[in-house]
């Protein structure tokens, strides 16, 4: 077997299959690579506060860009457009949430939902609403800071239950219990205050996560490449098994005729 290894026209075959086999290793490399490259999370710096001007636009879904993102909104609160959303987890516990109409100002005019904290139970999120309002002046803008959140989809309440009461932050749902709100704009999102009115606790708004997946099509085709790597060698053996094994088989019969001829002209033969 080593010798048929050595000659030249197995060795010529082997630097061939050797080759085949580098190209291939080198494929399953890039397709690893790009598995790799389209796994890296783009950072988005949404724990760096932002004006609200130009994160979003009203009348328009939120961009993924603009999710989660920290930013500071001024605008004016709208009295009386103040609603109790709840079943709203902070820390596990559910509670409500006391969110006010505000009309912004430092971006496109347009109406904008905001959610000034959480309180455990409904009553104390309601005068805590009610002690905002009448802490500020309607036609005095105010400034927030808060993260931005893509608006939720309306929940319909039990049968049993009041039908007015809201469990999520829905744009659609919140513009037509707004008083006198007709067809102006409205951003399709909502801020969740990042500190909280005298009544209130924060509420809790985690960075969002950003996972690291790995594209798993391209480390299946890396592993194939990997295989028919180690299949052009395979190939190259099993060829020089094969020869070697003719030329047995060849030396065998070329033996056994031999042996015949000379059985045949022996003395006494037939």
């Amino acid at each position: 077997m080593l010798k048929m290894m050595l000659r030249p026209r197995w060795v010529l075959a082997l630097l061939l299959a050797l080759g085949i086999a580098a190209a291939f290793a080198l494929l399953g490399q890039w397709q690893l690579e790009r598995a790799v490259e389209s796994s890296v999370v783009d950072e988005r710096p949404t724990e760096e506060v932002r004006p609200f001007a130009g994160i979003a636009e009203p009348d328009r879904p939120t961009t993924q860009a603009a999710t989660a993102q920290l930013v500071e909104v001024t605008g004016t609160v709208v009295p009386g457009d103040t609603v109790i959303v709840e079943g709203r987890l902070n820390e596990g516990v559910a509670g409500f949430w006391p969110v006010v109409h505000l009309e912004v100002t430092d971006g496109t005019p347009a109406g904008l939902p905001v959610a000034l904290g959480w309180a455990a139970d409904e009553e104390a999120a309601r005068e805590a609403a009610a002690a905002f309002e009448r802490s500020i002046d309607p036609s005095e803008p105010i400034t927030l800071v808060g993260r931005f959140l893509p608006s939720e989809a309306p929940i319909a309440p039990d049968a049993e239950a009041d039908p007015f009461a809201m469990q999520t932050v829905a744009v659609a749902q919140l513009i037509n219990v707004w008083a006198d709100y007709d067809d102006r704009p409205v951003y399709f999102g909502y801020v969740t205050a990042a500190e909280a009115p005298a009544g209130l606790d924060a509420i809790a708004s985690p960075p969002p996560e950003q996972e690291q997946q790995l594209d798993w099509l391209n480390v299946f085709y890396a592993v194939e490449w990997a295989v028919f790597a180690g299949f052009a060698i395979y190939l190259w053996y099993r060829l020089v098994r094969d020869a070697v094994e003719r030329e047995r088989e060849e030396q065998e019969e070329a033996e056994a005729s031999a042996a015949r001829v000379v059985a045949g002209g022996s003395p006494g033969g037939d």
